[in-house]
C-alpha cells in the first residue's frame, strides 16, 4: 500500500490562547488575561521577540526534575484558577486553567485540533471513547456533537476537573471512567461494546490506579490492537503522542494493525503570532474502512 504524505496540523480558531514567542527551549503563550513562559525543548531555536517581552511575563515555570518544578511569579498575583474560552463555527467550549506542578495549566491548545476532527465525524446518538482524557477536550467536542461520551482517565482529581469543564462548557451526561486505559478497553471488547470515534493520547510513562507502572513502548502494540477492536466499521481513530515516537513509525504500526485502514499522519504543531511552527507531537488519523 503506498504511503501518504506526512501533513502538520495547527489550531486555527483560538481567541483566547496565543503563542507570543518560542526560543531557547521555552515558549511565551497568553492564556486569557495572563503571560506565561514554560519549557518546551523541542524549541532549540533562538527567540524572534525581544527579551523584555520574555520580561514581563506573569509567571515563568522553573523545573526541578524532569516532570516537577514551580512557578515564579512576576509582579501581579494570579489567581488559583482562570477561565479560557475555545469559540469556533462548530464548537463552543469553556476550561479551567490552573498553574500545575508539572508545567501544565490544565489545557493542550494544539489539541483544538483534534477538537474540530471529532465535531466534524460524530453525531447525535454516536458513540465516543476518550482514553487518557485529561481534562477532557475531545470528551467535550465528542458531547457537544451530541455523541454518547465515555470519557477514561486513571487519576480521579483530573476527571473531577473535567466535569468542572463539562458544567462551564453547559454540558451534561458524559460518562466518567476512573481506571487504566488499556484494561477498561479490553474488558469493552470482551462486552462487544463498539464505537464510532476513539481518542487515545497515551503517556510516555506513568502510574495507574493501583500504582500499575506503564511504559508506552511497553504497552504500545496490545493497546493498538484492542482499539482496532472497538472502533465501528466506518468509525475513526486519534492517535496522539507526546513521546518521541515518529509519525512514520506509529503510521506503520496502525497499518500493521488495521490492513485496509485509511491513514494519515503527521505532526500536531501551533503557530507563533509570527508564523513559526513549534512541533508538540504525534498525529495520527485512522479511518476504519471495513
Amino acid at each position: 500500500m503506498s504511503q501518504t504524505p506526512s501533513h502538520r496540523w495547527w489550531p486555527e480558531h483560538w481567541t483566547g490562547y496565543e503563542l507570543l514567542d518560542a526560543g531557547d527551549g521555552a515558549r511565551l503563550e497568553r492564556w486569557g488575561d495572563y503571560v506565561l513562559d514554560r519549557p518546551d525543548p523541542a524549541v532549540i531555536w533562538p527567540p524572534s521577540a525581544d527579551v523584555s517581552a520574555w520580561n514581563e511575563a506573569d509567571a515563568r515555570f522553573e523545573p526541578t526534575a524532569k516532570t516537577k518544578g514551580f512557578w515564579h511569579q512576576n509582579g501581579r498575583q494570579l489567581p488559583a484558577s482562570w477561565g479560557l474560552e475555545y469559540r469556533s463555527p462548530r464548537l463552543h467550549l469553556q476550561f479551567k486553567l490552573e498553574l500545575t506542578g508539572f508545567k501544565h495549566v490544565g489545557l493542550f491548545p494544539e489539541q483544538a485540533v483534534n477538537w474540530e476532527y471529532i465535531a466534524e465525524h460524530i453525531g447525535p446518538d454516536d458513540t465516543f471513547l476518550n482514553l487518557f482524557a485529561y481534562t477532557g477536550g475531545a470528551s467535550l467536542a465528542a458531547r457537544a456533537a451530541g455523541a454518547e461520551v465515555t470519557h477514561v482517565d486513571s487519576i480521579r482529581q483530573v476527571v473531577d476537573w473535567t466535569r468542572e469543564n463539562m458544567e462551564r462548557s453547559g454540558l451534561d451526561g458524559i460518562r466518567w471512567v476512573v481506571e487504566d486505559a488499556l484494561k477498561f478497553a479490553e474488558r469493552e471488547v470482551r462486552r462487544g461494546n463498539r464505537y464510532r470515534g476513539i481518542v487515545l493520547d497515551p503517556p510516555t510513562w506513568g502510574l495507574g490506579t493501583k500504582g500499575a507502572k506503564w511504559r508506552l513502548e511497553d504497552q504500545i502494540r496490545p493497546l493498538c490492537e484492542t482499539v482496532a477492536d472497538l472502533v465501528e466499521p466506518g468509525g475513526f481513530i486519534i492517535m496522539n503522542t507526546y513521546s518521541g515516537i515518529s509519525p512514520t513509525a506509529l503510521e506503520q504500526l496502525w497499518r500493521a494493525t488495521l490492513p485496509d485502514a485509511t491513514i494519515e499522519s503527521g505532526e500536531l504543531c501551533l503557530r507563533t503570532v509570527r508564523g513559526e511552527l513549534v512541533p508538540t507531537g504525534s498525529l495520527v488519523r485512522v479511518l476504519n474502512t471495513q
